[in-house]
Formats: structure tokens, sequence, C-alpha cells
């Protein structure tokens, strides 16, 4: 299934739309508060000598982080103004590179891991907001990534983020200038039900070794100065 011109462009415009200052996007949060409590979990279960794939890396934060705790890591994202914006971030640091890459190009996805090997992969708050059709596939890259032996953490948040972005939505100057954003591009966060997430994995060919709740920091904040964290649902997986 390919991603529709209509969602592309939305990224395309919203990177295209945004700045390299650090926390612009909402989600681009720190390290500290991301990958790294994120890592901890994924080490308990994973090789640190294989190479990591950050899956819909963004502006590349999180993914230069990885580089520090895994032996090489790789940023994907679908957009190219993206990408280009997490170049420019790691303009010198050797143990990170970047890409575009459609998650849905089953070729494009048999490719990186012809080239990689079997990897790890880090994938944060993607197929939530990925379209409903091509939530699979974005699955199945996953599995295809880890090949035999890569090990992945995949965060998603859960309905209950709907809630939360309902709530600071609805304060009295309307919502906050990042998440209004958000909206502005026609991006849908929390926009999967709950029980699609765990199936899709498994569907995938993926086996659940250990998960939890938790929360994904946003860099918005409420009125009140209160930061908007976004309920979510942590996995780590391998290919069954």
């Amino acid at each position: 299934m390919n991603i529709s011109d209509t969602y592309r462009n939305a990224w395309e415009s919203y990177w295209r739309e945004t700045s390299d200052a650090r926390g612009e996007a909402i989600w681009d949060s720190d390290p500290a508060l991301s990958a790294a409590p994120h890592t901890e979990l994924l080490l308990s279960h994973a090789d640190p000598d294989r190479t990591i794939v950050d899956l819909g890396c963004g502006n590349g934060t999180q993914t230069r982080y990885l580089a520090t705790r895994f032996a090489r890591a790789v940023g994907v994202d679908l957009s190219h103004a993206a990408v280009e914006h997490a170049r420019r971030a790691a303009d010198g640091e050797t143990a990170v590179e970047f890409q575009q890459l459609d998650l849905t190009d089953a070729a494009a996805v048999h490719a990186l891991h012809q080239r990689l090997g079997d990897a790890h992969v880090y994938m944060r708050a993607v197929i939530h907001q990925s379209e409903p059709a091509a939530r699979p596939a974005v699955a199945a890259a996953v599995a295809g990534i880890l090949g035999a032996r890569g090990r992945a953490f995949v965060v998603e948040l859960t309905s209950a983020s709907r809630e939360v972005l309902a709530r600071a939505a609805a304060g009295p100057d309307g919502p906050p200038p990042k998440l209004r954003r958000v909206f502005h591009h026609g991006l849908k966060p929390a926009d999967a039900p709950d029980d699609e997430i765990p199936r899709l994995l498994t569907g995938a060919g993926l086996t659940v070794l250990a998960g939890g709740d938790t929360a994904v920091p946003q860099t918005e904040h409420l009125p009140d100065g209160t930061r908007i964290d976004l309920p979510a649902r942590w996995f780590v997986l391998a290919r069954a």
C-alpha cells in the first residue's frame, strides 16, 4: 500500500515550515526524557554492538542520542525536509546517518536490511499517526529490518492521549502554538484504537518480549505551565 500524496505532503509541509531550533516540533523532547529511558529498556534484550534504525526520525534528536549507545544509528523519515533538518543537526557526527525512506515501500525496506544486516529498531509514535491502510506495512517494516537477531523498541500513544490533546486544545486561547501547527498541517495524533497496535505488531510476525505503560513527553505546555505528556504503551519486540 502506497502512502497517499495528501499524507506525504502534510509531513513535508510541516517540516519545511519548522525551523532548526531545538524543541520547535512538539514531540522533539530531550532524549533524557525519551530515547535514554527507552534505550535502557531495549538494552535488556538487545546487543549494543548492532546498528539501530530510528523509524520516523524527524529532525534526528533521538537518533543522535541512540548513536551514543549503539554501534551506529541510522535515522529514516518519510519527509525529505525532516532528513535535511537531521543532517544539519548531525553535521560532523560520524556514527549517525540519515536517509529518506517510505516505510510502506517494501523494496526500499528490504534494501535497507540488505545494507545493514539484522539491526535494532527504535520507533516512537509512528503507527498511531499513519494512515489506517498503511499501518500493517509500517509494522511489517519493523519486522523486516530486525531480521532474526535484531530487537525493537516501539512506543505508541493510547486513546487517552486524545483526551489530553482535546483538553489542551480547549483552552481559552485555543490550542497552544506547537499543537496548533500539528492541526494546521492535517496531522492526526493518537488516531489508532488501543487494540490495533499490538494486533498489527503480532500480525507482522513480531513477538512481544516486554511492555508496559508510559507517557510521551511533549515540548509544549498548558497555560498553567504544565508540560503536555501523552499516555502511551511501549513494547520490546523480536521476530517470532
